[in-house]
């Protein structure tokens, strides 16, 4: 079963999720977004170092505590190593009071009836066994909705269901990340869509089966509320899916019960390039700016 005290901090902590968890895909956009282009890197394990020491600048900056933020996401490459002489995940909690989750997807299929279904996940089983016995307390696992499709929604979130059950058999709490993408033209519809959709899988959890979820920041404010004042729901937070930070705080404070979960919106302005001074006061201010907006509801 889950920690008792991490799901008090999860369930009823002031702060956000910190979403540290770029995969081999995402990190030499992440890279170069922190000032460090692909040309100063040669293969995979010299850019999954860069991208650790980035990470672990984060973690270790003065304001990344539980006091703001309660839980971070991360990679499998990045659980599996150290910071503060500690696996990742027990410094995570011990040393900086900050809850550790996994992401496990493998990434997406190619697009079909409006949404992108995530890929097998072979070995997931033992991946959950190992994470649990690391100290992970949640997990994470991404799929996509790029049109207002009720057959192409409902079958996205009976996957992600279906893999949640998964997870909790694991003793985790599963991150449930069906994201809408911000830029298509019936978004508000396929929000509508998909918040019905999850309430029905929610209502078929049995009691003891809680999830989080992860979405997209909606149209219509507080559309979400439902799903937030639901019984088998520990925390609903909200990815910024390309909108700017400005943007996505601004959408964020005005859904009640919502907390941020934000990846490039957390990052906005690192650089590798900052001193130390720098980059610990363009954190701190960044965090409290999201701090602000996931308390504002």
């Amino acid at each position: 079963m889950p920690d008792q005290k991490q799901t008090d901090q999860i369930r009823s902590g002031k702060g956000f999720i910190a979403a540290l968890d770029q995969s081999g895909g995402s990190t030499p956009k992440a890279l170069a977004l922190y000032g460090i282009s692909e040309d100063a890197y040669s293969g995979d394990a010299q850019m999954y170092d860069l991208i650790h020491d980035m990470r672990t600048r984060i973690v270790n900056a003065p304001a990344f505590t539980g006091e703001r933020i309660l839980g971070a996401i991360l990679f499998e490459n990045t659980m599996d190593r150290e910071m503060g002489g500690k696996p990742t995940a027990h410094y995570l909690w011990q040393d900086r009071g900050v809850v550790p989750f996994l992401k496990v997807d493998k990434g997406l299929m190619d697009e079909a009836d409006g949404v992108r279904l995530m890929k097998p996940m072979p070995g997931l089983d033992e991946l959950l066994a190992r994470a649990a016995k690391g100290g992970i307390f949640g997990t994470k696992m991404r799929s996509v909705i790029d049109a207002a499709s009720a057959t192409g929604i409902r079958a996205n979130v009976a996957q992600q269901f279906e893999i949640g059950k998964q997870i909790i058999a694991h003793g985790l709490v599963p991150i449930i990340e069906p994201e809408v993408t911000i830029s298509i033209t019936d978004k508000g519809a396929a929000e509508t869509i998909l918040r019905d959709e999850i309430l029905a899988q929610l209502d078929a959890l049995p009691d003891g089966g809680d999830v989080m979820l992860k979405l997209t920041l909606p149209e219509v404010a507080n559309l979400y509320k439902p799903l937030v004042d639901h019984p088998r729901v520990l925390r609903v937070v909200a990815l910024s899916g390309g909108y700017s930070r400005q943007e996505a705080n601004a959408r964020l404070a005005r859904n009640s019960g919502v907390i941020a979960s934000f990846s490039r919106a957390l990052t906005e302005g690192l650089s590798a390039q900052q001193s130390d001074t720098e980059f610990n006061d363009t954190l701190n201010a960044t965090i409290q700016s999201i701090y602000d907006a996931s308390v504002a509801g």
